[in-house]
């Protein structure tokens, strides 16, 4: 059978395959992209069917095999997404929140107690300032800002130490 003569001959299952497809998953536009799949693979696979006289069971087995392997997808898919809402959930009610240790207000305190030199390029990098852009701001070199904002990192771990 060539090419042209499956495709036809497929083609006049198209009522029997939609049919099917509303059966299994009852949504008409999930159905026609069922049909479609079904279409796609059949054509796809149509040199490894050596008997077509079941050519209608076979292209329905097909449609039946997509239909379970999206299904069994889902359903992983699905717990993976449940494993991970516990997990975040079991996180979450396993810390205390973090303004139970410091208020903002107390943090800012600690922060404000920095020297100006320390304390201003550290809170441009915690407003999200880059390297180059705190250095040129500040008119100083770039290795100078890394060892400012590291020195106040530093600072701020001492002061805050029981925070973690």
């Amino acid at each position: 059978m060539t090419s042209i003569e499956f495709n036809h001959q497929i083609l006049g299952y198209q009522k029997n395959l939609k049919g099917f497809a509303y059966s299994l998953v009852l949504d008409r536009d999930e159905a026609l992209d069922l049909v479609q799949e079904t279409y796609l693979k059949a054509i796809s696979y149509h040199h490894k069917l050596s008997d077509y006289s079941n050519l209608r069971v076979w292209i329905m087995t097909i449609m039946k095999n997509i239909f379970i392997n999206k299904y069994r997808r889902s359903v992983k898919a699905r717990n993976i997404l449940d494993e991970k809402q516990a997990i975040m959930t079991d996180r979450d009610k396993g810390f205390d929140a973090v303004d139970s240790y410091y208020t903002h207000t107390e943090i800012n305190k600690v922060v404000d107690k920095l020297k100006a030199e320390i304390r201003e390029p550290f809170m441009m990098y915690v407003d999200g300032f880059k390297y180059a852009e705190i250095a040129e701001e500040l008119g100083i070199n770039i290795g100078t800002v890394k060892s400012r904002i590291f020195t106040a990192r530093q600072r701020l771990m001492e002061d805050l130490k029981d925070f973690n």
